[in-house]
């Protein structure tokens, strides 16, 4: 088992974070907070064109086939550069469409999720990690939504409700076509195909963990180079540089669980990944605070946008405690 990008995939990490960072993503994300998703739209138009959401699609319908490593590369450069939108949802709804098995769904939606034409958002029933909320719904052009009984509908967003991120905008589905929204499919292979999504939504969330805990950490290593105390940078104290340490550490030693788990994609790897990625970049926030000092809770510095994402990424696909029984399942007998 390789726990280590290979060159191609290295090349394709590498174009993304170039993207990204000549894509002035920050001021996509404060417009995409203010209800402004154009930018955010773009952005979304230019990843496709580097085949990013094709990885989460069968090559029957314009996709490159469900290839997680690469997705997972993909997912962690998002993170990095703070993308706003239901990238994790629009990917999830991918999967779930692929495992489905329903030719018709899958070609009425999958060219334009693979082709960057449109957000999905999904919500899935709480024991396959989901949540009643529908993310960003109110720019995506579908929210899908599977129930406990196992049915496939279509809704529209309901109100907008606030988030610790302001970029992550909630929302509570409401009925669409009718008094449950309109019926796609229902049976066991809605239940399997949303099983199947929500542990790629869970592994991609834990991608995207990673990336912001990495972007956090060297934000914040630069701060302490420039920041003098007693006449010399605060990064040459000891303490300072212990907590750096530490914050490396944990999202070191979380890297190789999040390739274990997109080699896998089994339900256990996926918790353990998320799980440790989720609070690596969790202790990379609280580092990133307390060592920006008061300067670090102002919103007019783009920490902000890493800082706020930091705890709603860890919870969302499954909280820690989810994710500890979730592997606790996974290496119990019988």
């Amino acid at each position: 088992m390789r726990f280590l990008p290979t060159d191609e995939q290295s090349d394709f990490a590498r174009t993304l974070r170039s993207l990204l960072g000549s894509a002035q993503v920050p001021a996509a994300v404060r417009a995409w907070a203010g209800g402004e998703h154009g930018p955010g739209h773009e952005l979304r138009s230019r990843l496709a064109a580097t085949g990013l959401f094709a990885l989460a699609a069968p090559e029957a319908y314009e996709g490159a086939g469900l290839l997680a490593p690469e997705l997972s590369l993909g997912f962690v450069e998002l993170g990095r550069a703070g993308m706003p939108g239901p990238v994790v949802e629009s990917a999830a709804v991918s999967v779930l469409l692929s495992e489905l098995g329903d030719e018709g769904l899958a070609k009425r939606f999958l060219p334009g999720l693979v082709a960057g034409e449109a957000w999905a958002t999904l919500t899935l029933p709480g024991g396959s990690g989901g949540s009643p909320y529908a993310l960003d719904a109110d720019a995506a052009a579908h929210c899908f939504a599977v129930s406990a009984a196992g049915e496939l509908r279509l809704a529209v967003p309901g109100e907008v409700l606030r988030s610790t991120d302001p970029a992550r905008r909630l929302s509570r589905p409401a009925a669409a076509g009718g008094e449950r929204g309109e019926l796609l499919a229902a049976g066991p292979a809605v239940a399997r195909a949303a099983a199947a999504a929500g542990r790629w939504a869970r592994l991609l969330t834990a991608a995207q963990c990673l990336g912001v805990g990495e972007a956090l950490l060297e934000r914040t290593v630069g701060y302490v180079k420039q920041r003098t105390q007693f006449g010399a940078p605060i990064g040459s104290f000891q303490a300072v540089k212990h907590r750096l340490a530490d914050t490396l550490l944990a999202l070191e030693f979380a890297r190789p669980l999040l390739w274990a788990a997109a080699l896998s994609t089994a339900p256990g790897d996926v918790a353990a990944a998320k799980l440790r990625c989720g609070e690596a970049a969790y202790r990379a926030a609280m580092t990133a605070l307390r060592l920006h000092g008061a300067v670090g809770y102002t919103e007019e510095l783009d920490l902000s946008l890493w800082l706020r994402k930091a705890r709603p990424l860890r919870d969302a696909w499954g909280t820690p405690s989810a994710c500890r029984a979730e592997v606790l399942r996974s290496v119990t007998p019988g």
